[in-house]
């Protein structure tokens, strides 16, 4: 692999570190002007500013940069990525009033999509994820977790991870997969709660975690779908079987799993749109990273969650997509960006923090990706942009010039 040199960057603006960055230290980035980088065999060898050293244009591809903005590749740390279908036909309702729970209720919902992931093969799921990736990708997203949790019986659970596996050998976004099998009690099980729960963890969770199928186990604690004690007995069964812990909590009514989340030691706590104090306290203790997801309040007409507050308490942000068919149909996180500094009122700072390091940390990669540094992974992005701001302050449009993946530019 030939070494690859950045050159005449206008503007270097990255996080720094290994761990999440904590209340203050969210919006504390470094600004580096007139800055070059060298990566070798695709990991950071130098960064730094001015001059660029002699021996560093040697056995090297320069790319002249021409004075444009410089950032770590975007980390989409919280999306559904691998489904059947499309749920168009639930807008008008949602255009009438019609809750999301009322929705769910009436069959439709998640488990409108369960029915058409079910009736996918393997490939016809990872075909359909492939075309979202590369406009994924073309938007700035290196890294990207993906969940399961549309197939919610052992094999189309399974059939969704393994998906995720292909994709993980056959294009440039690396995937990280999380089992969600406790998306919603399947229409099989309506009336034998008990019977899934067993079946989620004393089948399910030990085969994810055996396989080595997924990292993380995810669990949707929302009335209606799953109580926090039942969220608490499915995480320990993950936990049990190394598959470290996150949870969907506080999206619609706030019953406790925010709360959880730092009790138990979750690595995220998901949505959180109406996180109460507590639970932003226990989040604080436990040190879980809150990975908030505005565009899907902005998609539901909700509320969005208290950011600022938790930052203030010194819970590191995280901001993803939730890419999904029903609650976000968009995977554009430079829109979710732009939405996350206009409606949270976080500072482009913060937000980079948001989608890179804190991203990252998220699920467990900052000590290799999210930050701009010497060791770590060489996923960047040149932006046609001068600074920042202009990336907050241009909404919706893809403002990626180039992405570098490993240390290779990624040809379209």
């Amino acid at each position: 692999m030939a070494n690859l040199l950045l050159r005449n960057i206008g503007l270097l603006a990255t996080p720094t570190g290994s761990t999440a960055r904590r209340g203050r230290e969210q919006g504390e980035i470094t600004l580096l002007k007139n800055a070059y980088v060298l990566i070798k065999d695709g990991m950071i060898a130098a960064v730094g500013s001015g001059e660029v050293p002699a021996g560093m244009l040697e056995n090297a591809e320069v790319v002249d940069v021409k004075g444009r903005l410089v950032t770590p590749g975007l980390v989409d740390a919280h999306t559904h990525l691998i489904f059947g279908g499309w749920r168009q036909n639930e807008l008008g309702l949602k255009l009438h009033g019609v809750t999301y729970l009322e929705i769910l209720a009436r069959g439709g919902g998640i488990l409108s999509t369960v029915r058409a992931t079910r009736a996918a093969s393997e490939e016809e799921l990872a075909d359909k994820a492939a075309k979202e990736l590369s406009t994924m990708l073309r938007m700035g997203v290196t890294t990207c977790e993906a969940k399961s949790g549309y197939g919610l019986d052992p094999e189309d659970e399974y059939k969704q991870l393994r998906a995720i596996r292909r994709l993980n050998e056959t294009q440039k976004v690396e995937l990280v997969p999380t089992f969600l099998g406790a998306h919603a009690l399947p229409e099989e099980f309506k009336n034998d709660r008990e019977g899934f729960l067993r079946l989620l963890c004393e089948e399910m969770i030990p085969t994810v975690a055996r396989e080595h199928l997924a990292e993380f186990c995810d669990v949707f604690c929302e009335t209606g779908v799953f109580t926090a004690q039942e969220s608490r007995r499915i995480l320990e069964a993950g936990k049990k079987h190394g598959l470290t812990p996150k949870i969907h909590a506080d999206e619609i009514d706030p019953i406790g799993g925010s709360q959880l989340a730092g009790e138990i030691g979750a690595i995220t706590a998901e949505h959180l749109i109406v996180c109460p104090d507590e639970g932003i306290a226990s989040m604080a203790k436990g040190g879980t990273i809150a990975c908030l997801l505005p565009a899907t309040s902005f998609y539901l007409g909700a509320s969005f969650a208290p950011a600022r507050a938790m930052i203030d308490a010194g819970v590191a942000v995280a901001v993803a997509t939730d890419f999904n068919p029903g609650s976000c149909p968009s995977s554009n996180l430079q829109l979710t960006m732009n939405i996350a500094c206009l409606k949270y009122r976080l500072t482009p700072e913060e937000v980079l923090t948001s989608v890179t390091l804190n991203g990252a940390a998220g699920i467990r990669r900052a000590d290799r990706i999210g930050s701009v540094e010497v060791g770590k992974q060489g996923d960047l992005l040149v932006w046609d942009a001068p600074d920042l701001d202009y990336i907050c302050y241009r909404l919706g449009a893809n403002l990626v010039n180039t992405v570098i993946k490993k240390g290779e530019i990624v040809r379209f």
